[in-house]
């Protein structure tokens, strides 16, 4: 994938903040982690640029009633879809979805936010980060568990 290098920095910073929040259970004071952040390299501008990407991302949050659906869906990707996230990711959403992590309205939201990301192919590892921020903008204590099993591939352990 030779993708904007800035978008791939910036989703790295974000990237390290969910996985900070999964290990911490909590974020520290934002001088800390932009310190730290410059400290391994990044620019001012990308670690702004990751703060406000996840603060539109928690500021678009609506809160719905969870709705248990009689007859599960099955989402068909459609051809801009298919080119804007990987198969791998494609994969990933529906799996997640059949095991009911995301309903139909989380789904189309990251699908949404993949598409809005630009012109190049999102990996796995790209669709699991934006998975975990729109997670975590429903409910940050009531997914943790789950982020931290598909962020870590441990599958066995979100059946149980």
């Amino acid at each position: 994938m030779t993708g904007n290098p800035l978008k791939e920095r910036v989703l790295a910073i974000v990237s390290i903040i969910a996985q900070y929040v999964m290990d911490e259970r909590q974020l520290p004071a934002d001088s800390d982690i932009v310190e730290e952040l410059l400290a391994s390299g990044y620019e001012a501008e990308e670690i702004d640029a990751a703060f406000h990407w996840m603060e539109s991302l928690s500021l678009r949050r609506v809160d719905r009633p969870t709705k248990s659906l009689a007859i599960p869906s099955q989402r068909i990707f459609t051809g801009e879809e298919c080119q804007a996230l990987s198969r791998e990711a494609r994969g990933f959403l529906v799996q997640l979805r059949q095991l009911g992590i995301l309903d139909d309205e989380i789904q189309e939201d990251i699908i949404q936010k993949a598409l809005n990301m630009g012109e190049d192919e999102l990996a796995l590892k790209d669709v699991k980060t934006l998975t975990a921020l729109s997670l975590f903008a429903r409910s940050q204590h009531e997914w943790l568990r789950e982020v931290d099993c598909f962020m870590e591939d441990d599958w066995a352990r979100m059946y149980h």
